[in-house]
């Protein structure tokens, strides 16, 4: 071997050692980080096998070594809310993390509802002019769809400003200001929705597996990806892109091809490239805004939401932290007589069951939503119903959370009398007299629109002279129901149904 040849093998060796030696962070913890309050928060990293690191912060000193496979965590003591402080981590080489607060944690995920922008929601411009929080930082979690769970994002923290909150979640920022405002603490919030995209993406493969629920939807993908072919699918992109380019003529239409491999809907693809990067780290809870993706399998949805809010539980290690959610808006063409079916209707319920899963909340919006827009723009409303949960649940302010609920269905000769838990004032019909939204149906299982009346205060009787022997009762059973009935100056009735009739959704798996 000639000198060259050896001098440029030493100092790629050299470099590859110093390379390895470089102890380094995920970026989630950065610059303007918020750590959780008042809980152990774990900290981590990669290093060469065996090196010993040193974190400070604070008063406080940790020492660790890299394991065999060059990863080391610690978890840093509790602390209370305040700052700013720095982070030390020290090993061959040295970073230091700036400007780190305590406060609540909160992680924002979902899909386009919740990734919907506080610039094309209500009153954009005073909301964009008004957001000057130091002490509420963002977090946005970039798409990475992958089959393999990923380390690291490439993602940074930033400080609410005009500037950065305008392309920010405005159900998530809304819901941290709120939080601010109301615990006069820091807050950060870490977006991670994806648009489009539905439950078993953001759901690890191994816990789907397990479950032994899922296989004729796993079976379905797997098969798409095994007749993937990245050349042919090279070839129809080409395509679409000079079809597009082209101005689309409308004689040579070339649909989009679709990669099966990457991407959001895969099953567990965005847990790997989009949640795992962050699994672990210190939170004081998650929200969550989806379902418009599974909206025709409702019922399988009742299995697959638990899944998920289990197994980010267990996959973060942190106990049964809080999980609260919305439930689908109304939408689509406004209907107030029984339709034979509603898609909708099937997985608001399943969402709703999902509340049998400890220390959840679900918010209602079934009067917030917008028939002709899937993404109503009306986010200060959602973001004030979902912080009710953990304004009153978590952090204990004497509020309400919870909408009034179904309780008890009992018969009167013709009339059916139902009654609702949760209505800490009285029952009220909004802007009319008359209550809207109640269909009611005998034995043939056929329902018909109701007459209803308010006889107390969580009492409604429900009637219709075409029902003469009624067994069962639904209310807000539409995509996009005419409802009306709310616990006065508080929270609206969440839909419901009495029966348990077979549903639509029933066999439907992927």
């Amino acid at each position: 071997m000639n000198k060259l040849a050896l001098w440029s093998l030493t100092s790629t060796l050299m470099y590859c050692t110093q390379a390895q030696a470089e102890v380094s962070l995920p970026s989630v913890f950065a610059d303007k980080m918020v750590l959780q309050q008042k809980q152990e928060n774990p900290i981590w990293g990669k290093a060469s096998p065996g090196e010993s690191i040193r974190i400070s912060l604070a008063d406080q000193t940790y020492k660790t070594k890299a394991d065999a496979d060059g990863n080391w965590r610690v978890k840093l003591a509790k602390m209370p809310a305040g700052g700013p402080y720095n982070i030390k981590v020290q090993a061959q080489n040295s970073i230091e993390i700036k400007d780190v607060l305590v406060g609540e944690v909160w992680m924002c995920s979902g899909q386009s509802n919740m990734e919907w922008r506080v610039k094309d929601s209500n009153h954009p411009a005073v909301e964009t002019l008004t957001a000057n929080y130091s002490d509420i930082r963002i977090m946005k979690v970039p798409r990475v769809g992958i089959d393999t769970p990923q380390f690291d994002i490439d993602a940074k923290w930033e400080t609410v400003s005009p500037s950065s909150i305008r392309d920010f979640s405005a159900i998530c920022y809304f819901y941290g200001r709120r939080l601010h405002h109301a615990l006069g603490v820091p807050v950060g919030l870490i977006k991670n929705s994806w648009g489009g995209t539905p439950i078993e993406a953001w759901i690890p493969r191994d816990a789907l597996d397990n479950s032994g629920e899922y296989e004729p939807m796993l079976s379905h993908w797997d098969q798409l990806t095994a007749d993937f072919d990245p050349a042919t699918y090279q070839q129809q992109l080409k395509a679409f892109n000079a079809w597009n380019k082209a101005g689309r003529p409308a004689e040579s239409r070339v649909d989009k091809p679709k990669d099966p491999i990457s991407g959001g809907k895969r099953p567990a693809n965005i847990f790997n490239g989009v949640v795992n990067p962050t699994v672990g780290y210190g939170i004081r809870g998650v929200i969550w805004y989806q379902g418009e993706a599974n909206g025709n399998r409702g019922y399988q949805y009742r299995s697959l939401f638990p899944l998920l809010i289990n197994t980010w539980r267990e996959r973060w290690g942190q106990g049964d932290f809080p999980f609260y959610w919305v439930q689908l808006a109304d939408f689509r063409a406004e209907q107030d007589t029984p339709s034979e079916y509603s898609d909708w209707a099937e997985l608001r319920e399943a969402q709703s069951m999902t509340l049998s899963v400890p220390n959840t909340g679900e918010a209602i919006a079934i009067d917030l939503g917008e028939g002709r827009n899937i993404h109503p723009t009306n986010k200060q409303d959602v973001a004030d119903r979902l912080v009710r949960h953990p304004l009153a649940k978590v952090y204990g302010f004497n509020l309400t959370a919870d909408s009034p609920r179904f309780d008890e269905l009992k018969i009167d000769g013709d009339k059916a009398i139902v009654s609702f838990k949760n209505v800490t004032k009285k029952l009220y019909s909004q802007d009319t007299w008359k209550v809207d939204g109640f269909y009611i149906a005998g034995d043939d299982q056929q329902f018909v629109k109701a007459d209803a009346k308010i006889i107390g205060k969580n009492k409604v009787q429900v009637f219709s002279e075409q029902v003469k022997n009624p067994v069962a009762v639904r209310y807000g059973w539409e995509d996009n129901p005419v409802v009306n009935l709310y616990d006065k100056g508080e929270l609206p009735v969440a839909p419901f149904r009495t029966d348990d009739w077979p549903l639509r959704s029933l066999n439907v798996v992927k």
